[in-house]
């Protein structure tokens, strides 16, 4: 089983941009999430589909499981299971200090975040913070993608 070790951070200005690898478009919708803690989650990102399932969060690590599937079966699942439950985003790969970094640029009910994330091999490992890097989400609810799609950052 893998687990992934997450941290988020919010963005600060636009200086990030000139790393940035060409964007790649996702919508993601959530067919559940909370029973338990666990999460189900159908993504379409660019021209690829995805159905991922999510275990409780400890920390910043958590199970993830995530499975490609058919575009088309995600579209289906997008618009029959999730419902009101979607985020917009599109995704940059920002390579910083030999790191890789992936920035979201939320559109729709979320436009205006901008998030930064990094996937780490172990919760403590430390890692260099480029500039552009601002406070840290990790550890707030709200920055989730499955609460932004129930309740979005242009609503706070």
């Amino acid at each position: 089983m893998k687990h992934e070790i997450e941290r988020k951070f919010l963005v600060n200005g636009d200086s990030w941009r000139v790393a940035a690898e060409a964007g790649l478009a996702c919508r993601q919708g959530y067919i559940t999430s909370g029973a338990q803690g666990a999460t189900v989650r159908v993504r379409l990102m660019g021209p690829r589909g995805f159905l991922t399932v999510k275990g409780p969060v400890q920390g910043i690590s958590r199970p993830e499981m995530e499975y490609e599937i058919p575009a088309a079966d995600a579209e289906y699942m997008l618009s029959a299971f999730c419902g009101t439950r979607l985020v917009s985003k599109i995704r940059y790969i920002v390579k910083s200090n030999d790191l890789r970094w992936e920035v979201d640029e939320f559109s729709g009910a979320n436009q205006g975040l901008v998030m930064a994330e990094i996937e780490l091999e172990r919760e403590d490992q430390p890692f260099e913070r480029p500039s552009w890097l601002g406070e840290e989400v990790s550890f707030d609810p709200r920055y989730t993608n499955a609460m932004l799609a129930r309740n979005p950052f242009t609503a706070w």
